[in-house]
Parts: structure tokens; C-alpha cells; sequence
């Protein structure tokens, strides 16, 4: 049995704790023991991970890097746990997994860089790599946060190893739930349909930029689904009704299940600020929906501009609102992108294709540590 210790920042509806979730539900349990330390955890997530029978232990947010008492707990959990893999995502995660290697002699020390760094100060960068001496390989989730590591924090490339994240492939829902749902939320057939899934913190997310679009727009015969939750959402609802559109845009919340949501959508607005990767970029394109996307992190990589959706400048209004006016105008296009984007998340995309990749990593360095498993 290999023992996998995961340490990551929080576990609440973001896209790592979901990418960790997909790993551990991909791995053999036959073969794989999972524990995760984070600062802390709650929400649907962490059910479904205990659900998978993995103990979590909430150790409680750092208030500054090198607080020691912190780190005496992730030990603890080390001497008792006793893993054969360290593996840690986000920079608290990492930094947790650093102490942890050299301290408590863990033999297999993975990195995961899971967000775009690029607004990263130059002292994180210099403590991310002094930790990543202890790191075996270090997970970069796209191809633009791998050049980042090896341009600007001077880790060695042959550490580096380019693995996107993939979601799982759900079969359609079914038609009726579809209906229900266009039903519930009194949305007429005729209706152009933009989603937004993410978290409601604008000065990453920039939901606000979507909504300034759709001003511009001047079309009552668009309709928003917004689902996510954040510290943002009254600000955004109030943004929307000081511009008279309140009524275009339905605030759905927290949604663990997607599929039927999407399935209601005819594109994906994705406006961020920044991104690491992107998951719901592929979730969408899985679901056979165009995506316009800013031009930043792992999008660029998910998201071919001009064949399965746009991608546009960040904080630019205006250049989102012309790529929607774009598809409302040319419904065949909507289609043929959608159908392009299907194949290339089912091709590049999948969560099968993720844990197969980390597996395949785990195994080769555990291989070449002569550790036996």
C-alpha cells in the first residue's frame, strides 16, 4: 500500500481541493492510502472526500510563513502516518510539504503549482525555490505556469513536469432535469444563455467585467446563470442592478452538480483576472459549449481562439460583449465550436488521463528511490 500525505491551503469548492478529489477517486484503493493536511475544510468537498474514507486534518491558516508551531503538527501527522509521498499543491501546501521532506524524512517529495503566479512577489518566488531543493518533481497544471517556474523562480527544468487537470466525463443529464431547471428559473426557449461557474471574488474572477458586457450589450434576450458563491456576490448584484440589468441575471449559488447548468448554457464566459488552468474551461467544452476566455494562464493552453471559443484580453468589457454578439449572430458557429471543443477536452481533458499521469510520475520516482510497492 503507497501512503499519499496531500497538503494543500483550504478545502471549500475550489478547483484544487476538486482536482484532488478527482485524483483520489481515480487511484486504485487497493494500492493507494490517502491523507490530506489543509488549513482548514468544509462544504461538499470535504463530505465527498471522507465519503472516499480519506482523513483530513485541519491545522488552521498560517499567519505568517515560518510559523513553526504549524509545521510541529504537519510532523506529527508525518510520524504517525508514515507516507511514502509527500505531495503538496498551493504555496501553503508546498511549504508544508518542504518542512515536512526535511524534517520528517518523507522519501517522495511532489510540488504542484496549481495557480497562475504571475502577480507573485519576488520573496515568494525566492522561498519557493530554496523549498523546491526538496521537491522530487514539481507539477506544473499548464504549460504557461511550467515556463513561469523555470523563467522567473530558476528551478532546474528537468524538476518540471507539465500535467493538466482533468475532469471527470459525466453522461449527459437527463432532458426532464433540463427542463425543470429552464422551468425553475422561468428562462423561455428563445432565450441566449451565458454561464459563469467560479468563485465570486472579483478582483480574481472579474464577474464584474461580465456584467459591464452585457450592459454593452443592450439585448434583453440574453439571460446569465452565475453559479458560485463569494464574498463578492452583493457587490456584483448591486453593480448589476445600478446598471438596470438585475433582471438578465439569475444568481444560482453553489451547485456540486454542474451538468444540467451547462447543459442549459449556448457558451461559457470565463473572465478572470488570472487562472492557473482553468477546470471549468474543460468542463464546458466536455459539454459541447463554446468558451470565451481572457487571455491569461492555463486558458490559453485549453482554449484555441477561433476554433472551440474566443479568447479576449482581461479586463476588457468590450471585447467580451463583441465575441457574444458573435455567436448570437452566427448560432451555426456556436455549434461547430462547441463540437470542436468536445473533442479536444475528451482528447487532452479527462480525469482519467490526469491520474494516469500522476500515477505514472509517482511510480517512476518511487522507482527510481528503490522503494518497492
Amino acid at each position: 500500500m503507497i501512503r499519499i500525505l496531500h497538503c494543500i491551503e483550504t478545502i471549500a469548492s475550489g478547483g484544487v481541493e476538486q482536482t484532488i478529489l478527482t485524483l483520489i477517486r481515480g487511484l486504485d484503493k487497493n494500492k493507494y492510502q490517502h491523507h490530506i493536511i489543509c488549513t482548514w475544510k468544509g462544504g461538499p468537498v470535504a463530505e465527498a472526500l471522507e465519503k472516499e474514507g480519506v482523513e483530513i486534518t485541519a491545522i488552521g491558516s498560517f499567519r505568517h510563513p515560518f510559523e513553526w508551531s504549524k509545521y510541529r503538527q504537519v510532523l506529527k501527522i508525518i510520524r504517525s502516518f508514515q507516507p511514502h509521498i509527500l505531495h503538496g499543491a498551493v504555496f501553503e501546501g508546498m511549504s508544508m510539504a518542504a518542512i515536512g521532506s526535511f524534517f520528517g524524512n518523507v522519501p517522495l517529495t511532489i510540488f504542484e503549482e496549481t495557480s497562475d503566479p504571475q502577480n507573485r512577489s519576488k520573496m515568494a518566488n525566492f522561498l519557493l525555490r530554496i523549498m523546491s531543493s526538496q521537491a522530487d518533481a514539481l507539477q506544473a497544471i499548464s504549460s504557461n505556469v511550467g515556463k513561469y517556474l523555470k523563467e522567473k523562480t530558476g528551478i532546474k527544468p528537468e524538476k518540471i513536469r507539465i500535467i493538466p487537470n482533468g475532469v471527470q466525463v459525466r453522461h449527459n443529464p437527463i432532458k426532464e432535469d433540463v427542463f425543470v431547471l429552464r422551468d425553475g428559473f422561468s428562462i423561455s426557449s428563445d432565450k441566449f444563455i451565458i454561464g459563469f461557474v467560479g468563485r465570486l471574488f472579483d478582483d480574481h474572477k472579474r464577474v464584474s467585467d461580465l456584467i459591464k458586457a452585457i450592459f454593452l450589450l443592450n439585448n434583453k434576450e440574453i439571460i446569465v446563470l452565475i453559479i458560485g458563491e463569494g464574498k463578492d456576490k452583493n457587490e456584483l448584484i448591486s453593480l448589476a442592478k445600478s446598471l438596470d440589468i438585475l433582471d438578465q441575471f439569475i444568481f444560482v449559488g453553489y451547485q456540486p452538480e454542474t451538468s444540467s447548468f451547462y447543459e442549459l448554457m449556448n457558451v461559457l464566459v470565463i473572465p478572470s483576472a488570472r487562472e492557473g488552468f482553468g477546470l471549468v474551461a474543460a468542463e464546458a467544452m466536455l459539454h459541447g459549449l463554446p468558451v470565451i476566455a481572457t487571455q491569461v494562464g492555463g486558458l490559453q493552453d485549453i482554449v484555441i481562439d477561433g476554433e472551440t471559443g474566443f479568447l479576449v484580453d482581461a479586463y476588457s468589457p468590450d471585447q467580451i460583449a463583441a465575441k457574444i454578439n458573435h455567436l448570437i449572430q452566427n448560432p451555426k458557429l456556436c455549434h461547430i465550436m462547441g463540437e470542436k471543443g468536445r473533442q479536444r477536452a475528451l482528447e487532452n481533458y479527462t480525469a482519467e488521463r490526469y491520474c494516469r499521469e500522476v500515477e505514472k510520475l509517482y511510480l517512476e520516482l518511487l522507482e527510481k528511490k528503490g522503494i518497492g510497492y
